[in-house]
């Protein structure tokens, strides 16, 4: 039998987490099977189990991956105060992060099932989303960001809304139509709430 260093099976674990983000982006949670998620990585079903105690255990876990993934490489790079929201917002409504669904935002590629998913996974997206949504606070009103927070996560979900409604309609047209004017609506919310 081989032994692995730790850090062979941490990174394996890894691979395993992000290669099921992806999929689950991309095809879903329901449309993403044990055996298409374990192929991904490169590894037999059978492996999922010496990394996760069950598919709902990876699901959860790479939910949590995407949505830190996301603060740390969008919001946490983003500049503070309105100038770092619309780099945000300018980011998101972009067509391609529109087209790229397996690497773009997991919000407006998982919500709907995530709302049906088990505890487990609602809370990992929870989780994130609130780390999402305070750094969009911190920028909002860097004074005080709690008083921004309900704002905040209404423009998280204007935002994915928005996102998935362009990505769902068939017109190239329209849905880009509908990007500019998603920056246009969350640019008047955060100035409304500046001058508030």
């Amino acid at each position: 039998m081989v032994r692995y260093p730790k850090e062979h099976k941490h990174q394996t674990r890894q691979r395993i987490i992000t290669t099921a983000g992806r999929r689950l982006k991309q095809d879903g949670i329901d449309g993403s099977g044990v055996s298409t998620l374990m192929k991904d990585a490169g590894l037999t079903n059978g492996t999922l189990y010496a990394y996760f105690t069950s598919k709902d255990d990876l699901v959860a876990t790479a939910v949590a991956d995407q949505m830190r993934a996301q603060h740390e490489n969008i919001v946490a790079q983003a500049a503070p105060g309105r100038a770092g929201l619309e780099q945000i917002i300018r980011w998101y409504f972009s067509t391609e992060q529109r087209d790229d669904i397996e690497d773009g935002c997991p919000n407006a590629a998982l919500l709907e099932e995530i709302a049906r998913s088990t505890d487990t996974t609602r809370q990992a997206y929870t989780n994130g989303a609130l780390v999402l949504i305070d750094g969009f606070a911190a920028r909002l009103a860097p004074q005080d960001p709690p008083s921004a927070r309900l704002k905040a996560l209404s423009l998280l979900g204007m935002m994915a809304g928005t996102l998935q409604l362009s990505r769902a309609l068939t017109d190239r047209q329209l849905a880009d139509q509908l990007l500019e004017q998603g920056i246009r609506n969350a640019l008047a919310l955060i100035d409304a709430e500046q001058h508030n």
